[in-house]
């Protein structure tokens, strides 16, 4: 047996909305066994100092699009990036994830094929350092969608048709995606993602397009149901959402243009919202220059949608939904630099309290892994932060990690803000 314990200066357990003072973690083989003000000593055990630090759980984002090296790259993604090249990117982004102290992160699927299970698999392994990675490996999503990676070619059909054609799980009607869904389960998908609205960052469609038919996405959600799988959607407007809400959806991704009725049925239905504030802060708090570095048709989306956004997101932080934490990080800032939400949501004026227990135990359950980790009790992973900065006033907190340690092991932790973007 192997015991370390954690001397810690401040301790944030994910189970209340508190900051407690000095306190002691005690680890067994990667399994927390004490936590108090003072723990057991048993003999041989390895003591590390955080005194300076205040400790959380590992913090988890649940809105990770890992397949890309750098934000700026994106528009080659379609025609100059190999399977491989992205699959690099992937465990580039797990790697710097976990470095930045979240041990979690959940892929929610690219607009090509990614490799991404082959990534969680060898992280699992213990092959490559990273984050645990909760895996979508692809989009379900239908031709000419939010989700359809031949967006950008559409001037070139023939190209288009062929890129159309190496998408797995881009297609029509009902049968086709029941397949998709068995298909997804098949190689080891963990949960499902619905394209089931048009988008922001994509050029030739809008947020409010419904891109599935109703049929479609009742196939989606009744089959991976039937074979235990949760799903979530990217949606945006409140008659989408209350359509996938009465089909029984687990959770929705934005919700950016909903309504107050729409979100009592949520708030009645217990489905969860991951708000992904950062695409959008640029314009809800009109910071015009991180909206330069977006793409004329994203600037123009944002421009005419504003007063919705403002106001949705005014009712959403007024409800009780049940909120995940996720960044959506592909403009502007690099996706590995998933504290970029929390400052958001500070930014915001939302309760530090709330996002963080968005961040650890919320996301914990809602990615099916709160029996692990997402709160420091005894029989959890030891999957623990520790920040040197003010988690209640400071809203670049979460961007400069100060130790991280994932099942017990300790690995390099470093801070976002002295990082290249």
């Amino acid at each position: 047996m192997s015991y370390t314990k954690l001397i810690c200066g401040k301790l944030y357990d994910g189970i209340r909305d508190e900051i407690r003072g000095k306190s002691e973690i005690l680890i067994e083989d990667g399994i927390i066994v004490e936590v108090g003000k003072q723990t057991a000593s048993p003999k041989g055990c390895r003591s590390i100092d955080l005194s300076g630090l205040t400790v959380t759980p590992g913090m988890i984002d649940a809105h990770v699009h890992a397949s890309f090296f750098d934000w700026r790259e994106i528009p080659k993604d379609t025609v100059y990036y190999s399977d491989g090249m992205r699959a690099l990117a992937a465990a580039e982004c797990a790697r710097k994830a976990l470095a930045g102290g979240f041990t979690t992160i959940r892929h929610v699927g690219w607009f090509r094929e990614d490799c991404s299970l082959d990534v969680k698999r060898a992280i699992d392994a213990g092959f490559i350092q990273g984050a645990r990675m909760i895996v979508a490996p692809h989009f379900l999503c239908t031709p000419g969608s939010h989700g359809d990676p031949s967006q950008s070619v559409a001037s070139n059909p023939a190209l288009s048709g062929f890129l159309e054609k190496q998408y797995p799980t881009m297609g029509s009607g009902a049968e086709f995606f029941r397949d998709a869904v068995r298909h997804e389960v098949k190689i080891g998908a963990d949960f499902i993602k619905i394209m089931a609205t048009g988008g922001f960052f994509t050029p030739n469609d809008s947020p409010e397009d419904k891109q599935l038919s109703d049929e479609e996405m009742a196939a989606i959600i009744d089959t991976a149901h039937s074979l235990h799988r949760t799903v979530t959607a990217h949606a945006y407007t409140g008659e989408l959402i209350t359509t996938l809400a009465r089909l029984n959806i687990d959770g929705i991704e934005h919700a950016s243009l909903i309504d107050k009725e729409t979100i009592r049925l949520l708030e009645e239905k217990d489905i969860y919202v991951v708000p992904t504030l950062c695409p959008y802060d640029e314009i809800v708090l009109l910071d015009e220059e991180k909206l330069a570095e977006k793409s004329p048709e994203f600037q123009r989306k944002l421009r005419h949608y504003r007063e919705r956004l403002v106001e949705s997101r005014r009712l959403l932080f007024e409800s009780s939904i049940r909120f995940g934490y996720g960044t959506d990080l592909v403009v502007g800032y690099q996706n590995y630099e998933c504290g970029r939400e929390y400052s958001a949501w500070l930014r915001n004026g939302i309760s530090p309290y709330r996002a963080l227990r968005a961040a650890t135990a919320e996301n914990a359950r809602i990615l099916g892994i709160a029996d692990k980790t997402g709160t420091i009790e005894p029989g959890k992973l030891a999957d623990l932060a520790g920040w040197s900065r003010d988690l209640l006033t400071d809203d670049k907190a979460l961007l400069d990690c100060g130790f991280v340690m994932k099942e017990g092991v300790e690995y390099p932790h470093l801070s976002m803000l002295d990082f290249y973007r």
